[in-house]
């Protein structure tokens, strides 16, 4: 199962009309705007292909403008991690213990720059303190 939100854009003088006609599609679900013409929906498919297409049906909507994914989960995504977060080490073995003093901790960078996160921990906790 996928889940994704979209922000669609109209023009100002017709947000009522989009709105109605997002909440009526059948593809979506409605959840806020404002009086700029952004328009907050999700959209859930079994697959990407199957979002895709309802994000199609959303961008075939008269008066707007773009309708553009901003955050998506994928069960199957979440699982794979999850997957591997249960099968490997992946939290560093001094975040585990509890005898270690906090001002010997040493910041290593950004999780998010790292590729392989069970690999980075793996390095991190072959460190010598």
């Amino acid at each position: 199962m996928n889940i994704s939100s979209i922000v669609v854009k109209t023009a100002p003088k017709y947000i009522d009309e989009v709105v109605q006609s997002l909440k009526d599609c059948e593809v979506c679900d409605y959840h806020m705007h404002d009086g700029q013409g952004r328009i907050i929906i999700t959209i859930e498919g079994e697959n990407v292909a199957q979002e895709l297409e309802k994000l199609r049906v959303i961008e075939a909507i008269p008066h707007v403008v773009t309708a553009d994914m901003q955050m998506s989960y994928s069960e199957d995504e979440l699982d794979s991690h999850m997957e591997v977060i249960a099968n490997g080490d992946a939290v560093p073995k001094m975040l585990n213990d509890d005898n270690i003093d906090l001002a010997a901790i040493k910041y290593n960078g950004d999780l998010k720059t790292k590729d392989d996160l069970v690999t980075f921990t793996k390095k991190f906790d072959a460190t010598k303190r």
